[in-house]
């Protein structure tokens, strides 16, 4: 045969690769699941309300259907529905005992799901389903708009982001809750993502119920930390979250963009800045500058986007959040260390926990 190079041809895709990219396109899971999302999260919304995890967990059995249905006062048809549905979705376990099926929590059920747990997702649920879910309603009008949707869920004027937020009392006691809840289980990865030992005089700015205090003074114990915010959210903090035992946890009525800020080794800005414009950001970091002992720092702890606009997926569904809640948005490490920069800090250093909210540390 006469030499020369032999041509090479295209490879035709496998039949196993055809078959498979035209069960995607004859199939379109992905987007039927997304599309059909929200009956997820009303379903384990609607579980919480009734109280279906609490029963089963105060029952210390597994209980039947109508035992269910009597002790959350619901029908009978709905809640079979109710119960299959969490069931599918390894919320619940199901037992059968003399033909007859019974139900109890799964693990994780019982340890997020229960109101008696110490780290109970409840509160956060619902709030959820009671305002966000209802701000979310108009999110295309957000889009449209560039700005929150709080009139239009609520009837609110939003020029004052947290009157909107706090517009009644039962309200701002539902959001304190959820942040007690988010801090109760995200707080420490956050707080000793960087050695925060040096700094023994902590202001947590907008503090709220309390709950990251109480993890900075349980891992690191030579600190003190006053939760800085607003008179009618300290009122409610020393009520319901922080208890007098709390030697080392104190309070200081303010308003973080009004008021001055002592001064202290270390200021803590969890989910704050997200609430804001790159301006008004910039504005409270150079207030905490100013008023930081020199050798201190500030430590910003928020969802961090990825800085390819990769993800994750959480932070930027959050920074949609943001639209349609507040003024602000999600953002990168790198935008975070911008504002930091802007405001005077140094030495900025970027620590990811691997979970939902991520460290940002900047030095005076």
């Amino acid at each position: 045969m006469a030499g020369g190079p032999e041509k090479s041809f295209p490879m035709e895709p496998s039949r196993t690769t055809a078959d498979a990219a035209a069960a995607v396109v004859a199939y379109p899971r992905r987007i039927l699941d997304y599309m059909e999302g929200f009956l997820v999260s009303k379903t384990l919304f609607t579980a919480c309300e009734l109280g279906v995890f609490d029963l089963l967990a105060s029952s210390q059995r597994p209980l039947s259907l109508e035992e269910v249905a009597q002790g959350i006062g619901a029908s009978r048809d709905g809640t079979e529905r109710l119960l299959a549905a969490c069931t599918g979705l390894d919320l619940l376990n199901t037992h059968t005992l003399a033909g007859q099926v019974l139900y109890s929590n799964t693990e994780q059920s019982s340890v997020y799901l229960t109101r008696s747990s110490p780290v109970s997702l409840t509160q956060s649920i619902h709030y959820s389903s009671r305002t966000i879910y209802l701000c979310w309603h108009y999110l295309t009008d957000a889009v449209r708009e560039g700005r929150n949707q709080y009139e239009k869920a609520f009837g609110v004027k939003s020029q004052d982001l947290f009157e909107a937020l706090y517009r009644s009392e039962e309200e701002m006691v539902k959001f304190m809750q959820l942040m007690n809840s988010i801090w109760n289980i995200c707080g420490r990865d956050v707080v000793t993502a960087f050695n925060l030992s040096p700094f023994t005089t902590i202001y947590d700015l907008g503090g709220c119920s309390g709950a990251l205090a109480k993890q900075c003074v349980l891992a690191y114990p030579e600190c003190s930390v006053t939760i800085f915010d607003l008179p009618k959210v300290v009122k409610t903090s020393r009520e319901h979250f922080v208890s007098n035992d709390n030697q080392r946890i104190n309070f200081h009525e303010g308003d973080f963009f009004k008021d001055p800020l002592p001064e202290a080794d270390l200021y803590i800005l969890a989910r704050i800045l997200h609430d804001w414009t790159d301006e008004r950001s910039v504005e409270l970091l150079t207030k905490a500058y100013k008023a930081c002992r020199p050798g201190g720092g500030v430590l910003v702890i928020e969802a961090l986007l990825c800085e390819d606009g990769s993800g994750p997926l959480t932070a930027q569904l959050y920074s949609l959040n943001m639209l349609v809640q507040t003024e602000g948005k999600e953002r990168t490490g790198a935008e975070y260390t911008t504002l930091l920069t802007a405001s005077g800090f140094q030495n900025i250093q970027v620590q990811k926990t691997g979970k939902i909210y991520d460290a940002v540390l900047g030095r005076k």
